[in-house]
């Protein structure tokens, strides 16, 4: 078996027994970059000449026993919102063309203090407005599955990368569903936890209030030490939460006997394509065979959530956006007359369609006149999706549903249509706006060969829920053998 093929923490095993080095491991995952990254373009940046510095003095360390934690010296990547130290992070947008961070995020911190071995960015929807990582200024992300269908946005690189092999794991942010929707596209699990469980400290900002760092990995078990290395309490961050109960791995265990499993009817209605229906109920129908009380309920709201949530994290990337003016860094015009025709060429040169579509959208809701008409609206409509969600929790202990209404699209077909794009966030949205987490896990494949995932989601801080639930799912899944097959080579 190629270490590829490995999960993060068999490699880590590997690693730590003396089977492998981090060297190794680094210099085969740059060798798979080398080989499908002009199909795939996952990266924006590849740290090629740092990359196996640090696999160097990493294998340093835990040979000397100074690491000794579950992912000391597998390669990782980072998506490109997060800063790092030294390295280029341009959030996917021209803008930010050149601007390399003078720190680096503490959920990035976190895992380096886990030994692990940064690859280098990950391609993204421009600062993360998007569902497809179409709107990229560096060009499209192709689904590892199919390359003439995107995979999902707007962590589309990140997800791309695990699922290619190209990385061993990756983090990603979620402002909307922008972990769960590209792990469900890619074939790849991913968690969006708790607001406040992870530092968004040198995250660059989309929506303050919804934004949050988790996992993308080949697995639950992945994901769940990865969260354990990054959830902490950082007071740099002022929504960051102290928890004592990141033990996260203690909740692997094959069990749900006695689980209460919330399915939404509002979830299966229209819009929703006939197969992942299907696959969705057959993944609940074995957590049922396992023990677990399975039942269909209403959960209002639903179709308020949309709304709600391009209102507040428009209004939210006008406000963190107004940063970027081409004073300091980024992208500066080269011809400008004043300093506020240099602000608007630095801007409109420097932003993508999507990007100043949001931005006007932000700007026009907290506007003196429509302010309380649809921002103050939005907010309440919040707090009342909320509340649904904290009567739902009164009876279940996990809710079960789509990640997405469909697989993957094609290329193209997105973009060309925006409204149809912010549609199809309606089963993950009201995750963000109630601060709640989730979990998208790989359960079946479409017609076409096109990945389906499973959305698990908690009531607040009940991330061992979903992850047992999950991994209870995981232990029974089998499609081809318990293995994904893509091009022609197996990839767990």
């Amino acid at each position: 078996m190629s270490l590829l093929e490995l999960t993060a923490v068999e490699l880590g095993k590997k690693i730590k027994a003396g089977e492998t080095t981090a060297i190794e491991a680094a210099k085969e995952s740059l060798e798979q970059i080398k080989k499908y990254e002009d199909t795939i373009h996952a990266y924006v940046t590849v740290n090629q000449e740092g990359v196996l510095k640090q696999a160097k003095k990493v294998q340093r360390q835990i040979e000397d026993g100074t690491l000794t934690g579950p992912l000391a010296g597998v390669p990782m990547a980072v998506k490109d919102n997060m800063c790092t130290r030294d390295m280029l992070t341009t959030c996917s947008s021209r803008i930010l063309y050149n601007f390399i961070p003078t720190y680096t995020a503490e959920a990035v911190v976190n895992l380096e203090k886990a030994g692990a071995v940064i690859l280098g960015k990950t391609n993204m929807d421009e600062f993360a407005m998007g569902s497809t990582t179409e709107t990229s200024a560096y060009g499209v992300t192709r689904n590892p599955w199919n390359t003439d269908h995107v995979p999902g946005g707007s962590s589309g690189g990140s997800c791309a990368a695990v699922a290619a092999n190209e990385c061993f794991y990756a983090l990603g942010s979620d402002t909307g569903g922008s972990i769960r929707q590209p792990s469900s596209f890619c074939g790849v699990t991913g968690i969006k936890p708790t607001y406040g469980t992870v530092s968004r400290y040198g995250l660059i900002a989309y929506g303050s209030s919804l934004d949050q760092i988790g996992p993308v990995a080949k697995d639950v078990t992945d994901c769940a030490v990865i969260l354990e290395a990054i959830a902490s309490y950082d007071k740099k961050d002022s929504t960051s939460i102290p928890r004592n109960d990141c033990d996260f791995t203690s909740a692997l265990t094959d069990d749900v006997r006695g689980m209460r499993i919330g399915i939404p009817r509002d979830y299966l209605g229209e819009g929703l394509d006939k197969e992942v229906k299907d696959a969705i109920l057959q993944a609940a129908k074995v957590l049922e065979e396992k023990g677990a009380t399975v039942e269909e309920f209403d959960l209002s709201l639903v179709e308020y959530a949309i709304p709600a949530y391009y209102v507040i994290a428009s209004a939210e990337a006008s406000s963190n956006l107004s940063r970027f003016d081409g004073v300091k860094y980024g992208l500066r015009a080269k011809e400008y007359e004043g300093l506020h025709n240099m602000y608007k060429k630095s801007r409109s040169e420097g932003f993508g369609p999507e990007v100043k579509r949001r931005i006007m959208l932000g700007s026009f809701v907290l506007s003196s006149g429509y302010y309380d008409a649809y921002y103050l609206k939005a907010l309440r409509t919040k707090a009342l999706i909320k509340k649904a969600f904290d009567k739902a929790f009164e009876t279940y202990d996990v809710i079960l549903g789509p990640a997405a209404p469909s697989t993957a699209p094609k290329l193209g077909e997105s973009l060309s249509d925006p409204l149809k794009m912010y549609l199809g966030d309606i089963y993950t949205i009201s995750v963000n706006l109630a601060g709640l987490p989730g979990m998208t896990v790989p359960c079946k494949k479409d017609s076409k060969g096109l990945p389906i995932g499973l959305q698990l989601i908690g009531d607040c801080f009940q991330e061992k829920k979903i992850i047992r639930a999950g991994y209870a799912f995981e232990q029974s899944r089998n499609y081809e053998g318990s293995k994904f097959i893509w091009q022609g080579r197996e990839s767990r």
